[in-house]
């Protein structure tokens, strides 16, 4: 096997394995956890919390992906979550919903 078929092989598997984890990486990424534990309500609410309200829910996957875009209150107590920045695509909004709604 020469050198570029293993530079490829490596690199598919390094997106592979990022692909898994992307919803946690933007979770950081755009600072979501200064308010949001996976675990435990912070200023807003745990995760698996969100995860637990919505399982089932057939619309908790484009609810949620509006709420984080245009932020609300009223779902978890009165802590208005604030919108989140338009620099934040939507691609990226779909995969942290994704994410949030696969937590247990």
């Amino acid at each position: 096997m020469n050198t570029r078929c293993l530079a490829v092989i490596a690199a598919l598997s390094i997106s592979a394995t990022a692909a898994a984890g992307d919803g946690e990486v933007l979770l950081k990424q755009y600072n979501c956890s200064a308010c949001h534990a996976v675990a435990s309500k912070s200023v807003g609410p745990a995760l698996i919390d969100i995860a637990t309200k919505y399982k089932g829910d057939k619309d908790a996957q484009a609810r949620l992906e509006a709420k984080v875009r245009k932020g609300g209150a009223g779902s978890f107590g009165s802590m208005p979550m604030p919108p989140t920045a338009k620099t934040v695509s939507d691609d990226d909004i779909k995969t942290l919903v994704t994410w949030i709604l696969s937590q247990k």
